[in-house]
């Protein structure tokens, strides 16, 4: 009987330890979102700002209201494919900062679908499928050089980010410019367009295909074999080898994966978000999706469910800044300085964590630079 009761005891031990043990992170962030909001509330009060006039309007406009919890959740639609292809290169022990550039191409590869007639339904998995294979192409890129030259990704991507967005910036003003309308593109036909899910808002169908994306990731990774040895290359390279990992064919799918998640992302902005289904000049409405989406990633600590969290909570800052300007005359810069402090507090326990992994691979890249640096100057040097 003692010993029935003692067994019984330890698993109510045990089950209450994997409880807390899972709750960690959940709480950490939270404590971490607290410390930034005092954070942001004592800025504003130097600043001669009312900081509860401000967070009472923020939470308000982003989830107050039908329309305010709308529009937090199509904000943080294009967030989660951003924020996998940066969570997908990470768990494979890379630092992947390529899916701004990515979702450029992603975007203006869904806008060719205005150039041809198809039925609907057929239309938008067209425009769906050109992203995806414009957003996996361009990832190649940097993971052959990384393959066959060892560049680092870090470099590699922000080289590519740059060639992307001047790309599309030609593409926007020359190939795909609607002739009516210049300072924008072609819109989307009606047959190839997310349908709205809430009128009067900009949330549309896509919200369904970014959790459907997360939850494919999440199997992939976590329930299979391919899954298990990304995992694995992230963790420990060395021993991965050892086991018999393809360390190359790692690389390259890690990359096709996050490449194929940024141009859905840039997909679900051009197809999903009206009024206009189009692009425009200077790209304003897809600037920075890739960069905010490394952001997602850390706050949801890397892990699939965890992004579908940050992406509603970023997509919250963003539609409630608005009403801080409104209603708490709150002015931007003001506005994006609380916010940035936030979001930074949030991604610090993620950044402690993969700091060790980095570091390494930090220094890397600041003694490349240097070897860059000295040849340089060695080479004016010896010109007359």
């Amino acid at each position: 009987m003692r010993e029935n009761q003692g067994t019984s005891e330890f698993r109510l031990l045990r089950g209450v330890h994997r409880t807390l043990t899972g709750l960690h992170p959940a709480l950490e962030s939270l404590l971490a979102a607290v410390v930034g909001m005092a954070v942001g509330a004592i800025l504003m009060r130097i600043w001669g700002y009312n900081p509860w006039k401000a967070y009472a309007a923020l939470f308000r406009g982003a989830y107050g209201s039908a329309f305010g919890r709308a529009s937090s959740l199509a904000r943080g639609v294009p967030l989660v494919f951003t924020a996998m292809t940066f969570a997908i290169c990470m768990r494979a022990g890379m630092f992947n900062i390529g899916a701004e550039g990515q979702v450029f191409l992603g975007a203006a590869a869904a806008i060719t679908v205005a150039f041809f007639h198809l039925p609907p339904g057929l239309h938008l998995i067209v425009g769906l499928v050109f992203a995806m294979i414009a957003g996996a192409a361009w990832s190649i890129g940097p993971a052959l050089l990384k393959v066959t030259r060892g560049v680092h990704e870090v470099i590699s991507t922000i080289m590519f980010n740059w060639i992307a967005r001047f790309l599309v910036f030609f593409l926007v003003t020359n190939v795909l410019v609607d002739p009516r309308r210049a300072e924008k593109t072609f819109s989307i036909p009606v047959s190839a367009r997310f349908p709205v899910l809430v009128s009067r808002t900009d949330l549309s169908y896509s919200i369904f295909l970014a959790i459907a994306f997360a939850l494919v990731i999440y199997f992939v990774l976590w329930h299979t074999v391919v899954g298990y040895e990304i995992r694995a290359a992230g963790l420990n390279p060395t021993a991965a080898r050892y086991g018999g990992i393809n360390s190359k064919r790692t690389i390259l799918l890690s990359f096709i994966l996050g490449g194929i998640g940024a141009g859905l992302a840039g997909a679900s902005i051009v197809m999903g978000q009206p009024p206009t289904y189009a692009m425009f000049s200077g790209l304003p409405m897809i600037t920075n999706t890739g960069f905010d989406g490394m952001a997602v990633a850390m706050v949801g600590r890397n892990h699939p469910i965890g992004i579908l969290v940050a992406a509603v909570f970023f997509g919250g800052l963003t539609a409630g800044g608005r009403t801080m300007q409104i209603f708490a005359s709150t002015p931007l810069e003001v506005v994006r300085v609380v916010t940035g402090v936030i979001v930074i507090t949030m991604a610090i326990p993620e950044l402690l964590r993969i700091f060790p992994r980095t570091k390494g691979e930090l220094v890397k890249i600041l003694a490349l630079i240097r070897k860059l640096r000295q040849k340089r100057a060695s080479q004016s040097e010896e010109s007359p």
